[in-house]
């Protein structure tokens, strides 16, 4: 079965379940490979100004760490790894590239949750859009990703279209953005997250689309997989779906993680 390298605990604020729920679920639906990406603190804000229901805080960040290293080697027929999704904030990058460097990660996944400060992803701040031309704001999106892809800070580009996840959809044609993206990730190295988060929003659709996803095949860019499970039902969620999401696009092996170095996995 396809490995999960996206599952959140309770620990970020707003998901549910400890360690041993999400690993107790992985057994039973038999997956083989587990990755745990719980969200990193806010480290660009002052500590005052974090809030708890978005990310841990920093000093809960090594027990969260020691808590996945007591789990890994393979637990009941599941491998174990460390895993951590991190926010893109530009002209923060080497405050995170020294938080990360502390902590043994077998990969990093990337993530941009935030567009100039407001967290668009976010059902609480949903009155953001209306400043916004859905079209400008695909660009500074797109813009900021690139960024990211660029930043050398991560191995997986996390859920790569996220801005569509309220249903919002450009008037133009994206696919040049798209390509751009892609070919940043292929010079890179960093691959795409094929997400099955967006299936649970009003987006209703796998992350990144099947366009998108394509424009990764073409330029050679390694697919993983996520489930962005915030409950231990979301592990594995519509993996199916993900599979056929993947062989339409061309793949046929996905990547998992060990100590920052690549591993493939065939998909059957």
């Amino acid at each position: 079965m396809l490995p999960d390298l996206h599952v959140h605990t309770a620990r970020c604020g707003h998901a549910q379940g400890v360690l041993e729920d999400y690993l107790a679920c992985a057994r039973r639906l038999g997956l083989a490979y587990l990755g745990f990406a719980d969200h990193l603190p806010l480290y660009w804000l002052p500590p005052e100004e974090r809030d708890r229901g978005l990310a841990m805080p920093e000093e809960e960040l090594p027990g969260y760490v020691e808590e996945v290293l007591s789990l890994k080697g393979r637990v009941g027929g599941v491998a174990v790894a460390l895993g951590i999704e991190a926010d893109y904030i530009p002209g923060f990058e080497e405050r995170l590239r020294k938080l990360l460097s502390k902590h043994p990660f077998d990969y990093v996944l990337g993530a941009v949750h935030f567009v100039d400060g407001w967290g668009f992803d976010n059902p609480a701040c949903l009155e953001g859009y209306a400043a916004w031309r859905v079209d400008d704001l695909y660009a500074r999106y797109f813009e900021l990703v690139l960024q990211a892809v660029r930043s050398g800070l991560f191995d997986v580009l996390a859920h790569p279209d996220l801005v569509k996840k309220f249903g919002y959809r450009p008037g133009t044609d994206v696919r040049g953005l798209y390509e751009e993206v892609a070919g940043a990730m292929a010079g890179a190295s960093v691959c795409v997250e094929v997400n099955t988060a967006g299936l649970r929003v009003p987006a209703q659709e796998i992350y990144p689309s099947l366009e998108f996803l394509k424009a990764c095949r073409r330029h050679g860019v390694p697919a993983a997989v996520g489930s962005d499970a915030h409950h231990p039902g979301h592990v594995a969620w519509a993996w199916p779906l993900a599979r056929e999401w993947l062989l339409a696009a061309g793949y046929r092996r996905v990547v998992f993680f060990e100590e920052r170095k690549p591993r493939f996995l065939e998909i059957t």
